[in-house]
């Protein structure tokens, strides 16, 4: 049994919604085998409120959640990442750091439910529809038997899982995958 603690950071533009939801889904469904965190090429600084709402849903602590750029995982101090995921198309078209550490890096690209327009509970549920997507793909990645698998495989099976379809929701993401995360 593989012991190591995988690091990951999940990037998008902003990192004030998907970008920290993964964070947060990557963090508890990992069960202490991986440390998520976050970023963006241009962020925010403001953690959208509705992105808050989901992770309280799973229990994560968001009192020390905020928008912070990705030059801070830059440095020559900062956690060296096994493994970095871009969220949004728009990070995923940009010029990123050299990660220390050469990380495998893979694109699960999501909707931006941020950019919906409507009444709060419209927005409410484009976050719910986009927190349950990257539940279905952090699920694949937490559970993938990295242990067994060489760097190749690894960054096959990572590629791939972003690019399972995420509409509609797979069934075993529609029917209680929050139940899962709380057991």
């Amino acid at each position: 049994m593989d012991n190591k603690v995988y690091n990951v950071l999940v990037l998008c533009t902003g990192n004030s919604a998907r970008s920290i939801m993964g964070e947060g889904l990557i963090n508890v469904m990992g069960k202490g085998r991986f440390k998520a965190y976050s970023a963006g090429s241009h962020p925010g600084g403001v953690v959208n409120p509705f992105a808050i709402e989901q992770l309280k849903t799973i229990g994560y602590p968001t009192e020390t959640l905020r928008s912070k750029s990705w030059d801070e995982f830059s440095t020559p101090d900062a956690p060296v990442m096994d493994f970095v995921f871009t969220v949004c198309d728009k990070a995923a078209g940009e010029t990123c750091p050299i990660w220390p550490g050469h990380p495998l890096t893979a694109h699960w690209g999501f909707e931006d439910p941020a950019a919906v327009q409507g009444s709060d509970e419209e927005k409410r549920r484009a976050f719910q529809t986009i927190f349950r997507q990257i539940m279905c793909r952090v699920r694949a990645f937490v559970n993938l038997p990295l242990d067994k698998l060489d760097e190749a495989a690894t960054r096959q099976e990572i590629i791939a899982i972003g690019k399972t379809q995420v509409l509609p929701l797979p069934e075993e993401c529609e029917r209680g995958e929050l139940d899962v995360i709380s057991k």
